[in-house]
């Protein structure tokens, strides 16, 4: 044992500790044991029942909300809405994805899918006729009208007993039937998620807390039902098993079979389950026979070996916390040699400090968590899938009554690092309570554009379009002044419609992004409203020239959610309005017009191609409108797959470009960014999706890999070969080092070095 152990006051108080809580408290206890045999072992035995039972419960609890949360995500997947799965083309999708969320869980044997008053099953193995379904799968207790009755008509959550299921295979199998309706909570579910679950796994759960012992171990549901029991040498009525979901949770004292039984019982207070274990009292008597033989032998193994095991138990307790410690009295040392004061109190304060400045070091990423989050907002909307711990936690509140984007950039002139910084200072949160708004930053990828997401108040009295523009437009001024009041440039603003709804944030940020691309001005300073460009048709009949903008900039976007909804819209007003069917098949050639440019200006040509003019002079309105639609999916789908593979691409280049300067140590996360003209926000998201790691474990790889390498073939001294891969924490590189490796660098030379002269170095450091 370390000596400096000893000179501790923190070591030699748990020394003292352990000898006080296992010495004198284990030889009153040896004593009390071998008074009161019986009851403390019966006590211990039930009390480790009651433990185990917790923790069946617990892990049964647990599987079952996995089931539940795995529906969840299925009522949400667009890959299983009801006309997808009926789509031929997407049916096989529908069914890859069904598979993917059976493999999600060990516990499900097989999982389903059905919507109501459908004939048809769907399965993760595939599509069932529904009266070929109950063939292949026959309960024997769940008669097939039965079953087409619960898929449809039940609300909430229900678990089936256990019960026999042959296959079409014509094997039986005891399996449990769990049934949820989806969408969750909903009152009017639309579908249903039935898993099938084999008994013996929830009964293998369980089977481990009879141990040796003779028993009966039960799961029942708040009717009464056993779902799966357990028996070990004893049998029970269903009338006594009843009886026991009336217990309260604990341990209790039950006639069964004209016999004395410990009965240990506990209630999920998740779904009302009842998990209950009877063992015959009779056991627990035998067993006192066995403790009295030991008796006098462990009073003795206790007084000698008591001091032994303070010993080792108090160096187990200390040796991490000396650890830390050493970590940092080390950071100490860095501090002193920064000129800073020394850091005064025990191990315990030392510690707490440095924890504290790690801690201080994860804030700092918050804001990439934060940027992601609202990134998503902007892309997708429906704010209120989003998790509310991470609102809470970042900050953001979506209240207010109205919400609207704005895009701010420098209009492609550039904008250093330091303006750049001292914006996103500024927008990271801005309030104006005047004016009963409040704005969040958000860095886009462009590294000359930010977005703004904006909530406001009007007030009391003001109602309507032109009440909220009004205030819009207050807030815009007010954002540009602050702007303007920390840097010189003026910046460009495109500002998109406000909305009622956060959840049509996509849509305003759509809108915003078209007023910045297409601003009637380049000067400095200019604001463009996309609600005053072209807003009114030329003509009554014809679609506004702000939508088609809108349009176009979706399909830019590959914003097929917001895309859709324009093309839908527009043909919605063409059916509703009295027009010549000549008119309406221009007004479609316009917005065909719209599609095949935007198409042309991403360098889609292959759409343009597919079209022919039969597509609209030889359709109904109803048809053009689907052929528009595929033609927008298929765009949408291009610029995604094209964004992943640039992306993709930009990874790869930012890769190899750590890979030629990761010796530099001033390669940061930000230099990086800047240098390819992204933010560092899109930098650090993408990095860790594409590369897999995320940027600053990649960094330390590549250092790493390059120390490894010269320490086993060369002679170099530790410092000279650390400071050229840009490390200049010699010893904060050597914790690292030694938590990856398992070796200090002078070991891990001293082992595996290829050369002699680098061998001799090391075992000279070590002396």
């Amino acid at each position: 044992m370390n000596k400096n152990y000893f000179k501790s006051k923190l070591f030699l108080k748990y020394i003292w500790s352990y000898l006080f809580i296992l010495i004198i408290p284990l030889v009153l206890m040896t004593i009390f044991i071998y008074e009161n045999a019986v009851s403390s072992l019966r006590a211990e035995i039930e009390q480790s029942r009651l433990s185990q039972l917790t923790q069946a419960k617990v892990i049964v609890d647990g599987r079952i909300k996995e089931l539940s949360e795995i529906a969840s995500r299925i009522s949400y997947d667009t890959r299983l809405t009801h006309y997808r799965v009926h789509d031929p083309i997407y049916s096989g999708e529908a069914i890859q994805g069904l598979d993917q969320y059976k493999s999600t869980s060990s516990m499900i044997g097989e999982l389903m899918l059905y919507f109501h008053n459908d004939d048809k099953v769907y399965s993760s193995k595939g599509l069932y006729d529904f009266d070929v379904f109950t063939q292949s799968f026959d309960f024997e207790s769940w008669p097939a009208d039965k079953v087409h009755e619960d898929l449809n008509t039940i609300k909430f959550p229900t678990m089936r007993p256990a019960d026999t299921v042959i296959k079409s295979s014509n094997i039986a199998d005891s399996m449990l039937a769990y049934l949820i309706p989806i969408t969750p909570n909903s009152p009017t579910p639309h579908g249903t998620v039935m898993y099938l679950i084999r008994e013996s796994e929830l009964a293998s759960l369980i089977e481990s807390i009879l141990g040796n012992y003779q028993g009966l171990t039960y799961i029942l549901d708040n009717e009464g039902q056993i779902l799966v029991d357990n028996r070990q040498g004893e049998t029970m009525t269903s009338a006594s098993a009843k009886s026991l979901i009336n217990l309260e949770p604990g341990i209790h004292e039950q006639t069964i079979n004209g016999k004395a039984h410990s009965v240990v019982s506990v209630q999920s207070q998740k779904n009302g389950w009842t998990y209950v274990t009877a063992m015959p009292s009779a056991q627990f008597f035998s067993s006192v026979l066995h403790v009295r033989s030991f008796i006098v032998m462990l009073f003795i193994i206790v007084v000698l070996v008591g001091a032994a095991i303070a010993l080792v138990l108090a160096r187990m307790q200390y040796q991490p916390i000396s650890m830390l410690v050493e970590f940092a009295s080390s950071k100490r040392q860095e501090n002193r040699a920064k000129g800073e004061t020394a850091e005064r109190g025990n191990e315990l304060d030392r510690i707490r400090s440095a924890l504290q400045e790690y801690s201080s070091r994860i804030d700092l990423q918050e804001p990439f968590a934060r940027n992601h989050y609202l990134s998503m907002l902007l892309k997708y909307g429906n704010v209120q899938s989003l998790s509310p711990e991470l609102r809470q936690a970042f900050d953001l509140r979506f209240d207010r009554s109205n919400h609207f984007v704005a895009v701010i950039g420098s209009g492609g002139l550039g904008v250093s690092p330091a303006d750049r910084q001292e914006r996103v200072k500024l927008l990271n949160r801005i309030e104006l309570p005047e004016l009963q708004a409040i704005g969040y930053g958000v860095e886009l990828p462009q590294l000359d554009q930010l977005g703004l997401i904006v909530g406001f108040d009007l007030d009391d009295g003001q109602a309507g379009t032109e009440a909220a523009f009004g205030r819009v437009r207050e807030i815009v001024e007010a954002v540009r002044s602050r702007l303007l009041a920390i840097m010189d440039d003026v910046p460009m603003i495109g500002v998109g419609t406000s909305y009622e709804s956060p959840d049509q944030l996509n849509q305003s940020f759509i809108e915003a992004c078209s007023a910045y691309e297409l601003r009637s001005s380049a000067e400095p300073g200019a604001v463009t409203y996309f609600e005053k460009l072209s807003d009114a048709p030329q003509q009554a009949d014809w679609i506004p020239g702000n939508t088609l903008m809108k349009l176009a900039q979706s399909l830019k976007q590959g914003n097929y959610d917001v895309a859709a909804p324009i093309i839908g819209s527009a043909f919605r007003t063409l059916q509703t309005t009295q027009i010549s069917a000549l008119l309406a098949r221009c007004i479609c050639f316009d917005l065909l017009n719209t599609i095949l440019k935007t198409a042309s200006e991403l360098g889609i040509h292959s759409v343009a191609a597919d079209v022919a003019p039969s597509a609209v002079y030889g359709s109904s309105l109803d048809e053009v409108e689907r052929t528009f639609l595929t033609l927008a999916s298929r765009i949408c789908s291009q610029v995604e797959q094209n964004n992943r593979k640039e992306e993709h691409s930009l990874m790869d280049r930012i890769a190899a470009y750590i890979d030629e300067r990761y010796a530099d140590h001033s390669l940061s996360l930000e230099s990086v960014a800047f240098a390819f003209s992204v933010s560092p926000s899109h930098v650090s998201r993408s990095f860790k999706e594409k590369i897999g790691i995320n940027f600053i474990q990649y960094v330390w790889q590549r250092r790493l890999d390059v120390v490894i390498r010269q320490l086993k073939t060369t002679g170099d001294p530790l410092k000279d070969i650390i400071l050229r891969v840009g490390y200049q924490d010699t010893p904060n590189f050597t914790r690292k080092f030694k938590k990856e490796t398992g070796y200090t660098p002078g070991q891990y030379r001293k082992l595996f070095s290829e050369n002699e002269e680098a061998r001799r170095l090391s075992e000279l450091e070590d002396e």
